[in-house]
């Protein structure tokens, strides 16, 4: 071969040695920039999320958030933010201002289910989506007002509980028991209001019988709790409704237990001689007539079953750990059921 041709390969075969190591090393550095760029951006991705985007830690699920009516983009995010619904105002704004929707803040209740992210927030507050559905609350017959403001307030969170208290109190026995449907953001206002309504809706019903029996609705309220506590059945709350209307017809006294789970959250087989000889108003063992007030809210059938007693002649009653009425036309039966079904 020619020497010069040697040559020439040689130096062909030394310059694609040097190409390949200039290549190698271009792609060791470029891997590792791209590894280091790979990783830089996830940490970045990673602490914006954590930082500004991601639900914070103390976020208000199941409470009642406002953005107050008339506010701005800026004081609704400030708001979302001193609530703990976002991490950062700045962020939410910049958010909605940079999808068109810096007009369009929701001012009003908001009820998150979960915790939720910035742009989660963000489309919520842009679409009015408040979040807030009926809540089914059951009031339970027989409850009394301070029974029922126990429920609401650990149903609603805007419920104020004393004030609850300080205007239905005078509507013992008129606040209708019922299975009610509320928004979360449902006041004391609006729920003492229902369940007035609701008693006078259902009142009406027996309107007729209520006239045709003649007495007080006061009275009949009255005597309608009382058997809503002493029985179970409709054909017992009618007879102890004869019992009672018999007695005091006589003017006798009702004594009547079920009024010092009223006064006193005892039932018939706690109660004491000091509590039976007690001036408690509720006492019927001491004052004659009815209680000064209902016991509680009753039923549609106690309601009934006092101004449709069953006519007989019993004067006495008593209720055996069975929960089985025995009825008595003197004291002498009575006395006798007395020893029969309680052993006294």
């Amino acid at each position: 071969m020619d020497p010069s041709r040697r040559s020439l390969e040689a130096l062909f075969e030394v310059g694609n040695r040097l190409l390949s190591e200039v290549a190698a090393e271009w792609q060791k550095h470029t891997n590792r920039r791209t590894i280091l760029t790979i990783i830089f951006v996830g940490v970045i991705t990673t602490t914006t999320y954590i930082t500004v985007i991601q639900a914070p830690e103390n976020f208000p699920v199941n409470e009642l958030v406002t953005i107050p009516a008339g506010a701005t983009l800026s004081e609704a995010a400030a708001s979302l933010e001193g609530a703990g619904v976002v991490r950062s105002a700045f962020t939410l704004e910049l958010i909605m201002r940079f999808t068109g929707h810096e007009r369009d803040v929701h001012a009003g209740d908001y009820l998150f289910r979960q915790p939720e992210n910035v742009f989660t927030v963000a489309r919520v507050v842009a679409l009015g989506r408040y979040g807030l559905e009926p809540m089914r609350i059951r009031v339970p017959e027989g409850a009394t007002t301070k029974e029922m403001a126990t429920i609401f307030e650990s149903n609603l969170p805007r419920f104020d509980k004393e004030r609850f208290l300080s205007e239905a109190q005078q509507y013992e026995g008129f606040l209708f028991p019922d299975t009610y449907f509320f928004l979360p953001n449902a006041t004391d206002e609006l729920v003492l209001t229902s369940l007035r309504q609701s008693f006078d809706e259902h009142i009406k019903l027996i309107s007729k019988d209520i006239v045709a029996f003649g007495k007080p609705l006061k009275d009949i309220v009255i005597m309608a709790s009382l058997l809503e506590r002493e029985a179970r059945i409709m054909e017992d709350r009618q007879k102890i409704a004869g019992v009672l209307w018999n007695r005091l017809d006589r003017g006798m006294l009702l004594q009547v237990d079920a009024a010092f789970l009223y006064t006193l959250g005892k039932g018939t087989f706690a109660l004491t001689t000091s509590d039976l000889k007690s001036d408690d108003p509720y006492n019927t063992y001491v004052n004659k007539g009815l209680p000064p007030g209902a016991i509680g809210s009753p039923s549609m059938d106690s309601l009934l079953a006092a101004v449709t007693p069953i006519k007989h002649d019993y004067l006495f009653y008593l209720a055996d750990r069975n929960h089985v009425t025995h009825y008595a036309k003197t004291y002498e039966e009575h006395l006798k059921n007395k020893r029969k079904y309680l052993g006294s």
